[in-house]
């Protein structure tokens, strides 16, 4: 009897989901767990809404509700989906959960550790009227390259072209509607992946059992273009994990980037970022490197 663990791609929190989103990755996970079952093998089949990021704040936003409450009633209603198509789940989760905060601190302070966290100033659009800056989901204008008057920061929808939030031609906040724009400077933690690449390879050239075209796809990724390159972990949103950078500075908060406890008001605009360092600092679990909370976004 073998040990199977199975874990169907995790549905977004906002939005109802349809028969496509069945078919496409529960569906298949919920016949695989049930036919292992049936062979006599030891299964834990789970899944969970993906709750953390950009839909969540603005769908959330859009029904003049606290992300708290809205992620919590969009949850409610995907496990009972979930019900109903008899979906043979052993654990329907939330990202948003302690216990994933937990396990999500727990890695990044790991990664820290192994020198694979790095600080990175960059360049990012801040609304005036908002008080904030604005992740790439949060800005919508034209594409530069079809036209297409509705696109956001992070990818043309109707011509598929990605995108950096600069590249929109009048670019305004989808929060407010706002045009007063202006590029400011902020910080965000990125992990090293250039400095994995090697041992990564060597890890997907061991996997003999390996589909030709599972290996393919991951070589792609490493080797395609500019091959792998760093990624940003961290959003200034405040609807996330917030995760200590380092132990040097445990009472330092991430200015927008970090929260207290409490919910979000009810209110159909978003809050404007703190004044100040952010009074309270989760928090992390024993072997985490402690320092300045910032937020996860979901990768």
């Amino acid at each position: 009897m073998a040990r199977i663990l199975i874990t169907s791609a995790i549905p977004y929190i906002n939005g109802i989901k349809h028969l496509g989103n069945l078919v496409g990755s529960q569906l298949p996970a919920d016949l695989f767990a049930r036919f292992n079952r049936a062979m006599g093998h030891e299964v834990m089949f789970i899944c969970a809404t993906d709750e953390h990021g950009t839909p969540a704040e603005l769908a959330a936003a859009k029904a003049g509700k606290p992300v708290e409450a809205y992620c919590a009633e969009m949850h409610a209603v995907q496990a009972e989906i979930a019900r109903g198509f008899r979906l043979s789940f052993d654990h329907f989760g939330r990202s948003s959960s302690q216990r994933n905060h937990r396990l999500t601190q727990h890695f990044a302070g790991k990664l820290a550790e192994n020198g694979l966290i790095e600080e990175v100033s960059e360049k990012q659009v801040f609304s005036i009227d908002d008080n904030r800056f604005l992740p790439d989901r949060y800005i919508t204008g034209t594409c530069p390259n079809c036209g297409y008057e509705a696109a956001r920061g992070d990818q043309c929808e109707n011509c598929t072209k990605q995108l950096d939030p600069t590249d929109l031609i009048n670019p305004r906040s989808s929060i407010s509607g706002s045009t007063n724009l202006e590029v400011r400077e902020t910080k965000h933690l990125y992990l090293k992946q250039r400095a994995l690449r090697d041992k990564l390879e060597a890890w997907i050239d061991s996997k003999k059992d390996w589909p030709i075209l599972t290996t393919s796809i991951a070589k792609k990724w490493l080797n395609d273009g500019d091959g792998l390159q760093d990624r940003g972990i961290t959003r200034d949103l405040y609807w996330g994990i917030p995760v200590r950078k380092r132990a040097t500075s445990p009472g330092r908060g991430w200015r927008a980037k970090s929260s207290t406890s409490g919910s979000m008001p009810p209110s159909n605009t978003l809050p404007a970022p703190p004044n100040g360092p952010t009074p309270t600092v989760m928090t992390t679990p024993p072997g985490n490197a402690g320092g300045a909370p910032t937020r996860v976004r979901r990768t």
